[in-house]
């Protein structure tokens, strides 16, 4: 269904109302290109992380909202973010997601070539540009570079509008998921381990984010797989040591009453994570001297409070999630208004035992694969979602669970708030971040706001 009605800055604002979303915010193709717009342009939106590119000339592309872009490591060491778009003709410059480009880009239409940080480097038949006025063209100047890039620990995120929150200020304490997984390292540093795991969901992309923090779903959702697992292993001593598979699975099917008890922090612009009093992750088995080069790097005290510190899923909105005590990313990459590509990506703590990073890469086997036994009940629930929205007369998806008046003020006035672990808050957060940030360039930048609205 697309809608009826053309885009403008009130309609967006009547999508969201009272703890409800307007279906249309799921299955309009407008709607869908207005996010990519206006929303993934004016929030701060994670790209890569740095280790994919440790060497000069290694590059990384991907796509935020409908910008393509090139992550690259340049000779100096630094990380540089360009638009992925010849300067001439705006052939892609880069085609691969990953390589070395050596000391230059060369576009393969016309072969313009570029310095790594973007500057022009040379034409050919340049004296065909002895117009003076070329040097100062957008085409004299080379690529254009993100402007507002921050490299937070080796994650790099960028904000492509000139206008809005700086970093800190959008992220504010829920930065602290991301020094909890580095904090885990004996080293304080982590790399992507690997490649990357790809799965396409039949669904718009907020059902997975949403989902992150949805306490209410596993016990239903999976008790077809992790419950299976759970029956398997029914008959066992209880003190019978699990395997890996088993300890990972098992988790998934712990009842509402343990769910309701996690507790969820929200914070404000859409973050949240789950898992603050307990965590699916708190029972795993010890992996012998991992503590002990914990504690040797960061003393007793420091490490115990990292390794208490077991959160279930890290949302920051509106693209990345992680996992900490497991050490996995999962990136949600919007393709159309119902198809979306998660990225699972698995890290390695520098100076932990390998032991550690066998048990990361076997949770994102069994959860986040396109092969996994409980990623499969997720997404049959999101393409029913997908489905049922278009069938369903009632136009309003409800998200008012746990819902109290002036929870937004309370939020913004103290930074954070903890809520029970089957609250939908972590949602109308979200919904209350997406509101603001797709009608941000009708307040700072009132000509973009146009490029949104459907013919």
């Amino acid at each position: 269904m697309q809608t009826t009605t053309p885009l403008d800055a009130g309609r967006i604002r009547g999508l969201v109302r009272d703890g409800q979303v307007h279906r249309d915010a799921y299955i309009s193709p407008a709607v869908f290109d207005w996010e990519m717009r206006h929303l993934f342009r004016n929030a701060w939106v994670f790209l890569g992380h740095d280790s994919q590119i440790p060497a000069a000339g290694d590059y990384y592309t991907a796509d935020i909202g409908n910008t393509p872009l090139i992550m690259v490591r340049h000779a100096d060491g630094s990380v540089r973010v360009l638009h992925n778009r010849c300067a001439h003709k705006g052939a892609r410059l880069v085609s691969a997601e990953c390589g070395n480009s050596g000391k230059f880009f060369r576009c393969p239409y016309h072969a313009w070539t570029f310095k790594l940080d973007g500057d022009l480097l040379s034409v050919p038949l340049k004296q065909g540009y002895a117009d003076p006025g070329f040097k100062d063209c957008p085409a004299g100047k080379g690529l254009a570079a993100v402007r507002h890039v921050a490299n937070y620990h080796g994650f790099i995120f960028v904000r492509l509008s000139e206008h809005g929150p700086g970093f800190e200020e959008y992220f504010g304490d829920a930065l602290s998921s991301i020094d909890n997984l580095v904090g885990r390292s004996p080293e304080g540093k982590v790399e992507v381990a690997g490649g990357v795991l790809r799965y396409l969901h039949d669904c718009n992309w907020k059902m997975f984010i949403e989902n992150l923090n949805d306490a209410m779903h596993p016990m239903v959702a999976h008790e077809s797989s992790a419950g299976t697992a759970k029956t398997l292993w029914a008959d066992q001593p209880v003190d019978a040591p699990k395997p890996m598979a088993i300890e990972l699975l098992l988790p998934f099917t712990e009842g509402y009453a343990f769910s309701d008890a996690m507790g969820t922090r929200v914070f404000p612009n859409g973050h949240s994570y789950s898992g603050v009093n307990a965590s699916i992750h708190g029972g795993y088995s010890d992996i012998p001297g991992y503590e002990a080069a914990l504690v040797a790097a960061h003393g007793e005290e420091k490490a115990h409070a990292i390794l208490a510190d077991v959160r279930h899923n890290t949302v920051y909105y509106p693209n990345l999630t992680i996992k900490c005590a497991v050490q996995v990313i999962r990136i949600a990459r919007p393709i159309a208004v119902d198809r979306t590509l998660i990225e699972s990506w698995t890290f390695r703590l520098k100076g932990a035992p390998e032991a550690l990073l066998d048990r990361s890469c076997t949770y994102s086997r069994l959860i986040n694969a396109p092969t996994s036994v409980v990623g499969h009940d997720d997404l049959h629930c999101y393409r029913a979602i997908q489905e049922g929205l278009r069938a369903d007369p009632n136009p309003w998806v409800n998200l008012q669970r746990n819902q109290e008046a002036g929870e937004f003020d309370t939020l913004r006035q103290q930074g954070s708030t903890v809520v029970n672990g089957t609250s939908e808050m972590s949602m109308r957060n979200q919904f209350d971040a997406w509101q603001r940030y797709m009608l941000a360039d009708a307040v700072q930048a009132p000509e973009r706001a146009l490029e949104g609205a459907a013919p």
